[in-house]
């Protein structure tokens, strides 16, 4: 694939509605800098100079889908606080459609603050409930869900282990989709992982290939057989394994792996990359593109967004000069 095929699928992303089913978070981050030691145990003084709130989880698919130029609709449960609330607007500012946003009073909506010194995170406080939801919200997440499938092009599933996925829920929407004809796109967690079953494209990183699998990837052979493994487990169509500074194997409809080699030239944190991978993929294949080119575009955007700090996103700009050296 050559960079005028590549910018010819990011122009189409433009439009496309993606509904991304999970579990929406609120990352904080609290940054400053370290300049003693504290005299009460031995641990730095992080002096606070800002904080910064994002879209975490689920949420920064979304984010992702809506900085390359898609419409995005969440599905997913929040609490009755403070944090639901910051959660709401920030998805309102961005312009996400907020209907599939239910909230649960009996949970707390799911927040992860991080103090950050030095471009280096200190320490990270989590407040969450990571039970599984009750039925009345699995009954309203359903519904949500069904109600957000009219008119969209693809379903990403969004997987963090908070409670949201239960296997009802997750038959329920992916029964639904399919019976629409709607791709969907899996990004999982390992609690899960055997209610995947029969979406079309399925991302999990080496390390839970290797738990689900019980197979050490250690060379080209154990990697082809573990992406074999899950397919057959899951009876889905495409594997896609993230592999870090390895990039990314990918297992295609006929049993083919293809190795993709990562571009990140500087790796500043990871937070976030599987998100931008699922939605640069999943909105690429709605474009035109075929799953290699798709994972090939994908792996670009990665490479974007973890030579930044923090919860982050890539735009279709910064997408487009990171593809250029695909003419190289």
């Amino acid at each position: 694939m050559n960079r005028q095929r590549a910018q010819q699928i990011i122009n189409n992303f433009t439009g496309r509605r993606i509904v991304v089913l999970g579990d929406l978070m609120l990352d904080e981050f609290i940054w400053g800098e370290v300049r003693r030691i504290s005299p009460e145990a031995p641990v730095p003084v992080v002096e606070v100079k800002r904080e910064t709130w994002h879209l975490g989880g689920a949420g920064n698919v979304v984010s992702n889908l809506l900085g390359l130029g898609a419409r995005a609709i969440p599905v997913g449960i929040v609490g009755d606080d403070g944090a639901a609330a910051q959660l709401r607007n920030r998805f309102a500012e961005l312009g996400a459609e907020t209907s599939g946003i239910i909230s649960d009073s009996s949970r707390p909506t799911t927040r992860k603050t991080r103090i950050v010194a030095h471009s280096q995170q200190m320490v990270r406080a989590d407040r969450e409930d990571r039970a599984p939801i009750k039925e009345d919200a699995e009954n309203r997440i359903i519904s949500a869900f069904i109600n957000a499938l009219e008119n969209t092009d693809a379903i990403i599933v969004s997987d963090y282990d908070k409670g949201l996925l239960t296997p009802r829920v997750l038959a329920a929407a992916i029964g639904a989709a399919q019976t629409q004809g709607k791709i969907v796109c899996l990004d999982p967690k390992i609690r899960n992982f055997n209610h995947y079953r029969k979406v079309d494209v399925v991302t999990p990183n080496q390390l839970e290939a290797e738990r689900v699998t019980n197979i050490e990837i250690i060379d080209e052979s154990s990697l082809s057989a573990a992406a074999h493994c899950i397919r057959d487990m899951l009876d889905c169509k495409i594997v896609l394994i993230t592999r870090g500074e390895h990039g990314m194997s990918l297992l295609d409809r006929q049993g083919e792996m293809t190795h993709i080699p990562t571009v990140a030239r500087e790796i500043y944190d990871v937070t976030g990359a599987g998100d931008t991978v699922i939605a640069t993929l999943t909105l690429a294949l709605v474009s035109g593109a075929a799953i290699e080119e798709a994972a090939i575009i994908a792996n670009h955007a990665a490479g974007v967004v973890v030579a930044k700090v923090g919860t982050a996103t890539t735009s279709r700009a910064e997408l487009s000069i990171a593809l250029q050296d695909l003419d190289h």
